[in-house]
Parts: structure tokens; sequence; C-alpha cells
């Protein structure tokens, strides 16, 4: 297909079969950018901040070119892109992107890190795919559903169901990323009342989760571009997003995930030790 005939007028419907083909497409190209730079000890270089903030020439290819193919195929859509920063949309449509998802995995050799594309539409995340090129997984969401591709094969995939917070196995990123006191204790609740919780799983636990894998997926203090992706993906298979703080998750922030919304409401309101909600409190996409 010629480039051009994959533009969309403005007006239109958005056609989610085709975008998620060119998502995929991204996905792919940027394949060839970021593997030549894992487990060759490449250099690093660490952003300004208060924490060790990697990145790697592997991040910054991966970007450039996504970036340069939206740009040829989709030129009036935005660009959010970690490494790269913004470009505004024209249309209301807006790609957030971080290339290398887990770059402190990537640069420990573990293939845990991930590439993040997600696609917004006025505002909210409706396509998103994550992909880990090295072991060869691929999930991809729309408002369709949602899917792994592995193997040559591509299968819907279902977020477990009918899961109690007390038979439930959780993942986050590492304890030490809920800095403030008070999403320190949260994090302390919710360890204590699931059956397990695992660590350094990065974007991976929030694909497994939707994928029927795991049953709770968080994180703290996240950025957009950390957390649009998987927003489509949890939500086409069936799973429910939030914030243990009442944010928008789709902006970032405190971010949490379930296999189901009665089990999402449990693990929110053991985070902010209150009773189990009666009805919808917080801030869900």
């Amino acid at each position: 297909m010629h480039k051009n005939d994959q533009k969309m007028p403005m007006t239109a419907t958005p056609d989610w079969s085709e975008l998620s083909r060119f998502a995929i497409t991204l996905a792919r190209a940027s394949e060839a950018e970021i593997l030549p730079h894992f487990r060759k000890n490449a250099a690093v270089d660490v952003k300004s901040g208060p924490i060790f903030d990697p990145v790697t020439e592997g991040d910054r290819a991966g970007e450039r070119m996504i970036r340069k193919m939206i740009e040829e195929t989709y030129p009036d859509h935005g660009i959010l892109g970690e490494e790269y920063g913004e470009k505004p949309s024209r249309s209301g449509f807006t790609w957030v992107l971080d290339p290398v998802d887990g770059t402190r995995a990537f640069i420990c050799g573990m293939p845990t890190w991930a590439t993040l594309i997600a696609l917004t539409y006025e505002g909210e995340p409706r396509l998103g795919v994550m992909n880990q090129p090295y072991v060869g997984d691929l999930f991809y969401g729309t408002p369709e559903g949602a899917w792994l591709i592995y193997g040559g094969e591509t299968k819907p995939i279902r977020a477990r169901q009918g899961i109690a917070l007390k038979d439930a196995t959780a993942g986050t990123t590492a304890p030490e990323l809920y800095r403030k006191p008070k999403d320190a204790a949260a994090f302390s609740r919710l360890q204590k009342a699931a059956r397990l919780m695992r660590f350094g799983g990065d974007a991976y636990f929030f694909a497994v989760l939707a994928a029927g894998h795991l049953d709770i997926a968080l994180d703290a203090a996240l950025q957009s571009y950390d957390i649009a992706a998987l927003i489509p993906i949890i939500r086409g298979a069936g799973g429910a997003v939030g914030s243990w703080d009442g944010g928008d998750p789709a902006k970032g922030g405190n971010v949490i995930t379930a296999g189901s919304q009665t089990l999402l409401d449990e693990a929110i309101a053991v985070m902010n030790d209150a009773p189990e909600p009666s009805g919808p409190r917080f801030r869900l996409l």
C-alpha cells in the first residue's frame, strides 16, 4: 500500500484495524534500530534529575524511526515521545511513544523492556502496542479487543476474572519507586493483602495482566508515555484501569490496573485504607 493511501480524513470514523496495522509496522521497524544496542554494553547517558534515569542510542534511534514513519504517513497527527518531545496535533490524533520502556532492564541485559506505542484520539488512549522483540511478544489493543502476536500467530487475549484480592498475584517495577510516604504506605497495605507481589517486570506486568497471567499491575509516578499504550490493551482484554489517588491514569501518575473492576475497587480501597466502595469513586478509563 502506498503511504498516501493510509491517510485518514479528519472527519472520518477512525479505522482501528488499519491504524493498528500501521502501529504494528512502527513497532517492527523500530526493532531494527533498537536490538543492535541490546546486550552490547553500549554507552549509557544519564538524564538530569534526582534519580538514575539512563538513556541509550537504542532509545533515541527507535524513536527517530517511529517519528519519521508517522510524519511521512500521517503528517497531521501529533507526536509525544519520551526522547524528542512533542509535535502538536492538527487532527485530534496523537501518537505517544516510549521506544524503550525499562531502560534500566535494557542496560542490564534483561528482556523485560518494551517498545510502547499509543495512539490517542481526542485525548483518550484508544490504540496501544507493547512490543518485546527479543522475546518475540507483541501485544496490542483497540476498542475492538486485544491480541498477542507470537511465533507468527495472532490470538485474542482476555484478563483473568473472578479473583479476590487475597488470592491475587500482583506486580510492580520496584518498591523504591513509591517515594512519597503516603504512596509507600498504600503500597505496603496492598502487598500485605495480595497473595504474591513480584518486582522488576516494568511494562511486561501490565501486558501479562491483559493476557490473564497476573491479576494486578501498578506503578507510581508514571509519565503518560509509560502507560498510554498499555491502557487500550488492558481495556481491550476486559481489564480495568484506575489510580489510587483519583488522578487520570492516561496522564500517568499513580496507576493501578486489575483483571476486573471488582478487584480494582477492592485494591484501591485497601491502598486508601478505606472500606470497599459500594459504587464508583475513582476516575477510571
